[in-house]
């Protein structure tokens, strides 16, 4: 099940969309911004609610 997810950039600011694959649980891994190529660490979990969240990093940040 692909949710797709508006996230901010952490480098350029400009806002894009990641599909997030919520059957997969929780998960961690790196996408590159569609804009600016630089490597955002993302975070998926699925909350209490059922909801996926998702958490975005620069790898400064990480």
């Amino acid at each position: 099940m692909l949710t797709p997810r508006t996230i901010q950039c952490p480098y350029c600011g400009e806002r894009i969309e990641l599909l997030v694959d919520a059957s997969a649980g929780d998960q961690h891994y790196v996408e590159d911004c569609q804009v600016c190529c630089r490597p955002i660490s993302v975070a998926v979990w699925i909350g209490a609610d059922e909801e996926v969240q998702v958490s975005v990093a620069g790898e400064d940040e990480a």
